[in-house]
């Protein structure tokens, strides 16, 4: 399993490099309720990133997560308003990810279909069967108790932020420390290698797909029950937002590298240019150019590290030969 920190020190180098700008010219911006707001912004953003940062690690990619938000926060709002207990509110809003998660995984898995297109496919179907089932009308009068989940505080730190963490932690546990979580990374540098050390390629496809969809689910607690209403285009831009958490973060856009820290570390950038942007007084359209930006770099980076190995991969089986 390959590891680069490089990125996450990056990251963090430019976020206090931004923290001295900030404390000269908007010393404002440290507060603790900005800090806080940051914080849950984030929540949502980091919790599906960690499952991207599956699929990424993988070499696979998924764009139909904004759509599947929208599926998701759509039936956690019905469901709310229906009077279903919040429990099973959150278990219908993660089984609807997963099993739209399942679709996608299957496709990749034993159609054989690139991910882009099919997540592509996905993101086109969900967004119109949204439209046909609400008639484009959003979802109002969320009940108090759903509110509660995204709006309320536990020992003075706000619930989606427990949320975040929480999922933060079981999913760095998982990637370093059990079989399947090193199996990702096997399989993102070397399939074939993988399949002959006894992976099972496509159930591990499948596998991140619906962890994905599931997280996405999840991630749904921490975004909609913020909300009075639930709207009919929920969700837009929401795949470009967490792929940009997870490969600006330092996960290989090729795969086979890359930390849910880094994700989060991501996310945190995301998070903190968008706000320090406003306290800076700063047009907002610069927000979108600079995620472009960090996405363009980070993938060069990537592009430029793997040209790099593979270059070093042919010297070294040249010298072989002749020797």
């Amino acid at each position: 399993m390959y590891v680069d920190r490089g990125r996450e020190l990056s990251i963090m180098v430019f976020l206090g490099g931004l923290g001295m700008v900030l404390a000269v010219f908007a010393p404002e911006f440290y507060n603790a309720k900005n800090a806080s707001d940051i914080l849950v912004n984030i929540s949502y953003i980091t919790i599906a990133a960690i499952g991207m940062t599956a699929v990424i690690l993988t070499a696979q990619i998924d764009i139909s997560i904004g759509a599947i938000l929208a599926a998701c926060s759509t039936v956690a709002g019905l469901s709310a308003k229906a009077g279903v207990p919040i429990p099973l509110v959150f278990l219908y809003a993660i089984a609807t990810g997963a099993a739209i998660g399942l679709v996608n995984g299957l496709l990749v898995a034993y159609a054989r279909i690139p991910s882009i297109i099919v997540t592509l496919g996905t993101l086109t179907v969900i967004r119109g069967v949204i439209i046909l089932l609400t008639g484009g009308t959003w979802i109002y009068d969320l009940p108090a108790n759903f509110r509660a989940v995204g709006t309320g505080t536990t020992f003075g730190l706000p619930n989606p932020v427990w949320l975040m963490l929480l999922t933060l932690l079981i999913g760095a546990f998982v990637l370093s420390h059990t079989r399947w979580g090193r199996s990702l990374y096997a399989v993102g540098s070397n399939p074939a290698a993988a399949r002959l050390a006894g992976i099972n390629v496509e159930r591990t496809y499948i596998s991140v797909f619906v962890l994905a969809g599931a997280l996405v689910g999840l991630a749904t607690m921490a975004f909609a029950t913020r909300f009075t209403t639930v709207q009919s285009n929920t969700g837009q831009g929401f795949e470009f937002l967490v792929i940009t958490a997870v490969v600006v973060g330092g996960t290989n856009i090729f795969g086979g590298s890359g930390t849910v820290f880094g994700s989060f570390l991501g996310a945190l950038l995301v998070g903190v240019t968008g706000t320090a942007l406003t306290f800076l007084h700063v047009s907002a359209y610069w927000e979108q150019a600079l995620q472009g930006l960090f996405i363009l770099l980070a993938v060069a980076l990537d592009a430029a590290r793997r040209r790099g190995a593979l270059e070093g991969s042919w010297v070294r089986r040249l010298l072989r030969r002749s020797a």
